[in-house]
């Protein structure tokens, strides 16, 4: 059970914000990048703060900035086309 816990649970909901992003973007839904943002944020903390990971914690800055990027073209399509 002490496995589950290790990172506080955060290891968990950051899978958890992922999958559901996933299952959104999936449905053509914007707040899947807002879901994956959240997910990012959290692995980064994970990855810089407790796990002492560079590679996560660059990786989940790169992903970041992508989903950040990926919001912003759907809204700014969403005025084209509206």
């Amino acid at each position: 059970m002490e496995q589950f816990l290790k990172y506080y649970t955060l290891d968990w909901l950051a899978m958890i914000l992922s999958l559901l992003a996933v299952y959104l973007l999936g449905n053509k839904n914007k707040y899947g990048f807002i879901s994956f943002s959240l997910a990012n944020v959290t692995w980064i903390f994970l990855g810089l703060a407790l796990m002492n990971s560079l590679g996560i914690g660059i990786g989940n800055i790169v992903f970041l900035i992508m989903n950040i990027r990926g919001f912003i073209s759907w809204n700014k399509n969403n005025q084209k086309n509206g």
